[in-house]
């Protein structure tokens, strides 16, 4: 098993990481478009659909992939490769934003029990633009420079990496036994101390290193100030905690442990990405 995840680990940093460094978009926004793709058919899967309405929300997803591949396309043909995407509304950003934490609160505030009562034509339809919205937002974060997407990928990563080891050491108090029996609040303030510290070395690195870009955190901290940088983190944390927790509810709901089997060793693609999709768009809200 740790052979297998060690192999599609490497193969997946092999596209993903040159897709990320690339000056122009495009190569980004593929990988964006197949992600938003295959999410979409576990999501389907996920919710109960079957044959012909499976493949038909799976088409109408990946379409909205590509649509966000065009973007980028356009961006790179048209306006030069290091111009970036066009600029997204703040409207458009503070409305998933909204949309995503009122989400959050009623699923999870639901329990498992309640998710499968929601209508299936709905649950099917929340996946389109759950994953359209991640996908542009990545992309957006990408024109903003390298260096700001990666520090944002980071806090998610950290987050997570930070309340696994502070939840198996010091983890006492459950933080959501029926729906992820491992996570507690213990492991939660572990995450949020670990993007802390993670956010104030980024940030002195900035003021060292000013020519490789400015990362999330200094945008933020520059546009803000700390009060609002702290309180931002605060959020971003809990949302990335709360997205594990609402595709594990997901999961549960529909009796499976992964999402699907595509990633071997790691299970499916929306194991991977759960805890970006409201983070992403939320991150951008915050410096839209």
């Amino acid at each position: 098993m740790l052979r297998q995840r060690v192999i599609t680990a490497v193969l997946l940093l092999a596209v993903l990481l040159p897709a990320m460094a690339a000056q122009a978009l495009w190569p980004l926004a593929l990988v964006g478009a197949a992600i938003v793709g295959a999410g979409g058919w576990e999501w389907a899967r996920l919710n109960g659909s079957r044959q012909p309405r499976l493949a038909g929300l799976a088409l109408v997803v990946l379409g909205l992939g590509l649509a966000v591949l065009g973007l980028g396309w356009q961006a790179a043909q048209f306006a030069g490769p290091a111009a970036g995407l066009p600029a997204a509304p703040p409207a458009l950003w503070w409305g998933l934003a909204g949309l995503w934490v009122l989400g959050l609160v009623q699923v999870l505030g639901g329990g498992v029990a309640r998710w499968p009562a929601w209508p299936q034509g709905l649950r099917l339809l929340l996946g389109a633009p759950m994953l359209w919205a991640a996908g542009l937002a990545l992309l957006t974060a990408r024109a903003q420079g390298l260096a700001f997407l990666v520090s944002l990928l980071a806090l998610v990563w950290v987050a997570d990496i930070a309340a696994y080891f502070g939840g198996r050491r010091f983890g006492r108090r459950k933080l959501a036994p029926a729906i992820s029996p491992g996570k507690s609040w213990e492991g939660v303030w572990s995450g949020a101390l670990g993007v802390a510290l993670l956010a104030a070395l980024w940030i002195a690195a900035d003021r060292l290193l000013g020519p490789a870009g400015p990362s999330y955190y200094t945008v933020l901290l520059d546009r803000h100030g700390p009060l609002v940088l702290v309180l931002a983190l605060a959020l971003l944390t809990a949302l990335s905690v709360s997205g594990d927790l609402f595709e594990s509810l997901v999961k549960r709901s529909a009796g499976v442990k992964d999402s699907s089997g595509l990633l071997p060793g790691h299970g499916g693609v929306l194991d991977r990405i759960d805890a970006l999709l409201p983070v992403l768009p939320v991150a951008m809200a915050l410096v839209a």
